[in-house]
């Protein structure tokens, strides 16, 4: 490992080498998403200025906007308190940052009016979602 990627050692990666990020937006402080992401995707994130995390799904990088062109540059890195969460403030390209085409992906709201509760969508689609991928 070289000297200049020493700042890494100073992350809580959990047992999969992984660290939970959150993305937020720089201008409205908005919530974005949420994704996780391992050492390399961490390093290149710093070296492109754009976000690259690390699909658990998919078991390999994944840079954000690859395919919808709704690429995330970040402006700032921030570590938690603990050292083991990551806060990325970004600037949104193409003000989508969630698959189902919303600008964040936490557009659920819980409603506890009805006995049972319930989660209401209350952001709406912007653009749709099978128009985004190829």
């Amino acid at each position: 490992m070289s000297i200049k990627s020493m700042w890494l050692n100073k992350i809580k990666w959990d047992e999969n080498g992984l660290v939970p990020v959150i993305a937020q937006e720089a201008g409205s402080n908005d919530v974005l998403m949420f994704a996780w992401m391992n050492r390399e995707a961490l390093a290149r994130t710093v070296d492109s200025g754009q976000a690259v995390y690390w699909s658990r799904s998919r078991k390999k990088l994944w840079h954000k906007g690859e395919e919808s062109g709704n690429f995330q540059t970040v402006r700032e890195i921030r570590l938690d308190c603990d050292e083991d969460v990551v806060l990325l403030k970004v600037e949104q390209v193409g003000n989508i940052a969630c698959h189902t085409g919303r600008h964040s992906c936490f557009f659920q709201k819980f409603d506890g009016a009805t006995g049972d509760g319930e989660w209401i969508s209350v952001d709406p689609v912007l653009v749709d979602p099978e128009t985004l991928y190829k």
